[in-house]
């Protein structure tokens, strides 16, 4: 399985969106440098409130630029870095990805997939009826989340669009994603 970046984006503030960039710099254990999420511990508001020395699971979110397609065939207006992703994909089944899988970006950096990005009433803030178009379920009645993965970096490095993604699924049985 391979894909591509199609943009990078970043923002130095807590903010539902971010600004696309010409290229963002992944650090080592930390997350997006100069991205208000980056950190050891959790960086998340909501998350920070809860419990602020937990783990930071949530350093880099990836969403694949399909889900933009969709999303704006639905009637939405949203591009790369809207729903607050770092990094938008194409070619990449990022929802059918086995928990610790490591995604090899660019000629340096790689992410460790840690779980599936749980959208909450704010992604409605951003547009009205849009929480409803990435959560839904399937025949079994189990919840679908579509609004990307979130991951951490084991090795850092400069990503750019463009630049290839490559797929390296954990050892063992298939471990779906889960909410982090």
């Amino acid at each position: 399985m391979a894909g591509a970046v199609v943009a990078v984006s970043r923002s130095g503030v807590h903010a539902f969106s971010k600004a696309d960039q010409d290229a963002i710099r992944l650090l080592a254990g930390l997350g997006v440098e100069g991205d208000a999420h980056l950190g050891r511990t959790v960086q998340h508001l909501s998350r920070v409130r809860r419990d602020p020395a937990q783990p930071n699971l949530r350093q880099v979110h990836l969403i694949h630029a399909e889900l933009h397609e969709e999303l704006r065939a639905a009637g939405f207006r949203v591009g790369a870095g809207d729903l607050g992703e770092n990094i938008t994909t194409r070619g990449l089944d990022l929802l059918g990805l086995s928990t610790g899988s490591l995604l090899r970006i660019g000629s340096d950096a790689v992410v460790e997939v840690t779980g599936l990005r749980n959208p909450c009433t704010q992604i409605d803030g951003f547009q009205k009826g849009m929480l409803a178009a990435v959560v839904g379920r399937d025949a079994d009645g189990a919840v679908i989340r579509k609004a990307g993965v979130m991951g951490i970096v084991r090795a850092g490095g400069v990503v750019r669009p463009g630049d290839a993604i490559g797929v390296d699924a954990p050892r063992g049985p298939h471990r779906p994603l889960e909410r982090v």
